[in-house]
């Protein structure tokens, strides 16, 4: 399983002091089954604690996800500052994770190299 957060995901995470392990939580549940919305489109809606409380009040993330495979953290937001994302933020997110789904390995290197995504180690390599 591969594991992305996008340019704009990574400055979210970092300013609101999310760690990649409860991102990586947040995967882990979707893999189990347990997806908090599913969204269409190859989109998951997954909650993530804020740091040093629960899921329920905390983040919001947004997913482009394929089973198994590969994960994209698109967008989040706090619970507290928004319910949720508007129809037409939807289609473009559907977009998005269209087009990131659609990539090829080599594809998400590049991406990686130009700073568009990181990769974040799913802790199963070896």
């Amino acid at each position: 399983m591969r594991i992305f957060k996008t340019r704009w995901v990574a400055r979210f995470v970092r300013r609101e002091r999310i760690d990649d392990a409860g991102l990586k939580e947040a995967i882990a549940r979707a893999e189990r089954g347990l997806i908090d919305a599913d969204l269409g489109g190859g989109l998951i809606k997954q909650r993530v604690a804020r740091p040093g409380q629960g899921r329920s009040g905390g983040f919001r993330m947004i997913v482009a996800y394929r089973t198994a495979d590969r994960a994209f953290f698109v967008y989040g937001f706090a619970k507290n500052e928004r319910d949720n994302i508007d129809d037409d933020e939807l289609q473009t997110l559907r977009d998005i994770a269209a087009a990131f789904l659609a990539h090829d390995d080599p594809a998400l290197d590049d991406a990686v190299r130009n700073g568009q995504l990181q990769e974040m180690d799913d802790g199963k390599s070896a």
